[in-house]
This record gives structure tokens, C-alpha cells and sequence, in this order.
């Protein structure tokens, strides 16, 4: 299913609203979201997962009762939960999948806001009836943005100068080698689109070398963030994963729209690393 906008103004034009109305979304809304849910797309690294969405109607006011968010989110009207087979890149591609049903989202009208962490023992698990060897990684409020929420599309609009810099992100065939627009060439607008993509707390954890028509992916993760024990200790999702995959699915859409063509591959390239925090993720191998 395509968007009605381009999907780089949607990238611009959606931010995280905290806050809705409390008006119940529309019937036809619900039904875009559900048939959108149901569609089956093809992940890059074949991670088994599924939605569900759970929505207070004028007929049930109750859907969302118990479903708490601690006061993070304000009248949310509906919830879109993730659940997942845990694998080796399943939150890759969790985000993958998550990032284009919340553009979807924004496509049709909607607000959303992603809640990152982990749910699988919360009552969203027992909404989407997890199964065994699942974990329920990433829940999506949904709602009509509420008034006073302009604040949080004046600052997506200024969300560029608060990303970090093109240079320290994007390099020419070597880590500390900046990669200039000129030489992205028409890749310069994924590049660019996967600069402005939401990750948690605005760590921006992606890094991508060029060499030649391979875009190599990489996870630079942020010392301190959330070390891996601790999230095994907790039981916490690797949210830095989870952006990867917004990378992703943020390159790969806007490549398409421009009408350049690939496939992700996972191919070691064999590039010296600047650190023990950056790892290999995935490359876009172009025609």
C-alpha cells in the first residue's frame, strides 16, 4: 500500500505528540490502519513479528481502560502493539516495520508517539495475546493531535539544527571521511531523511559508509546508554536496534520514491572500525 504524500514530507511533518484530543479516530481511519496492518511486507532479515490495534470507539469507551502510560502520553484514542519473535535482528526489523505503519499513520491524519522498552508483561501483552518465545518491544499511541501540540510541529520543523551534523554521520569509504552531498548524489535525500528519523532520546546511534554503490550501515551505540547487561538485566529492548531499523526503512523508502533501486544485503565489509561501540548492521547494495 503507497502513501497519498510523498514520504519525505511525511518524514518532516510527523513528530512525537504527546498529547490528543479526546475525540474517538474515525471508523474509516481505524479501517486504513487495520487493513494497512494486515498487509504483509517483506522485512530485511525475515524476523517474524505482528501488530495489533486496540482503539476506543463510540461503541467501546472502555478498549483502553488499564492500558497505562504513567502520564507520558495525554488521551491517546488508540494503541498500536508490537509483538515479536525474539531473533538475531528481530528489533531491526521491527523498527523497520513500526517507522512505515506510524508514516501510514501520519499519511492519513493521525498523531503518534513511539513507547520504546519492553511490554511483555504489561497489560498490551495480554491485549495482543503474546505467545511463547515473543516479547512485546514497541507500543504506538494514536489520536488527532491536540491543540497546543503546534509546539511539537514547530520544533520538528527546526528538528534539522538539533540533529547532529551531516559530517559526523555519513562518510566516503572509510570511518572520519565525510562524504559530501555532491558525492551522495541523488542518495543525498535518503541520507538526509535517515538524519531527520526519530531514535530513542535522540541519540542518532546510525552510521553510514559509502563505497561505491554499497551503503554500509552501522550502529554506533552511545557509551553509557543503556549498556547491554543492564538491558538483559531488566529485560529491557536494545532501543538503539530499533533505530537501525527506522534508518532503514527511511533510506529504502525514499530510495524508492526517487526511483533508485536495491536490496539490503548483509555483507562484512571489512572497514576499520573507529571503536568497540560501532557495529556492522546491514549494507543497500544499488543497481
Amino acid at each position: 500500500m503507497h502513501y497519498s504524500n510523498p514520504v519525505t514530507e511525511l518524514i518532516k511533518q510527523r513528530f512525537s505528540c504527546r498529547s490528543y484530543l479526546k475525540t474517538p479516530i474515525k471508523e474509516e481511519q481505524l479501517q486504513q490502519l487495520e487493513a494497512y496492518l494486515s498487509t504483509t511486507q517483506r522485512v530485511p532479515f525475515g524476523a517474524r513479528t505482528r501488530f495489533k490495534l486496540i482503539a476506543a470507539t463510540p461503541q467501546d469507551q472502555n478498549a483502553l481502560k488499564g492500558l497505562g502510560t504513567y502520564g507520558f502520553i495525554k488521551n491517546p484514542r488508540a494503541f498500536i502493539i508490537s509483538a515479536m519473535e525474539d531473533s538475531d535482528k528481530g528489533l531491526e526489523d521491527l523498527g523497520y516495520l513500526m517507522e512505515r505503519i506510524i508514516l501510514f499513520a501520519t499519511d492519513i491524519g493521525l498523531g503518534t508517539c513511539w513507547l520504546g522498552g519492553t511490554f511483555t508483561k504489561s497489560r498490551f501483552a495480554r491485549k495482543i495475546s503474546v505467545r511463547d518465545g515473543e516479547s512485546v518491544p514497541i507500543v504506538t499511541s494514536v489520536g488527532y493531535i491536540a491543540e497546543g501540540s503546534e509546539n511539537g510541529i514547530i520544533r520538528q520543523r527546526a528538528k534539522g539544527a538539533r540533529r547532529q551534523p551531516w559530517d559526523k554521520m555519513f562518510f566516503d569509504r572509510r570511518f572520519g571521511t565525510p562524504i559530501s552531498r555532491d558525492a551522495a548524489g541523488a542518495y543525498s535525500v535518503p541520507l538526509e531523511m535517515v538524519r531527520l528519523g526519530p531514535s530513542a532520546s535522540n541519540k542518532q546511534p546510525w552510521r553510514i559508509v559509502k563505497d561505491g554503490a554499497i551503503w554500509h550501515f552501522y550502529l554506533q551505540r552511545t557509551p553509557g546508554y543503556r549498556s547491554g547487561w543492564e538491558m538483559k538485566l531488566l529485560k529491557i529492548a536494545d532501543m538503539q536496534r530499533v533505530d537501525m531499523g527506522i534508518a532503514m526503512s527511511h533510506f529504502e523508502l525514499t530510495a524508492k520514491e526517487l526511483g533508485l533501486r536495491g536490496e539490503w544485503q548483509v555483507r562484512e565489509p571489512g572497514i576499520e572500525k573507529p571503536d568497540e561501540q560501532t557495529e556492522y548492521t546491514v549494507s543497500w547494495v544499488g543497481d
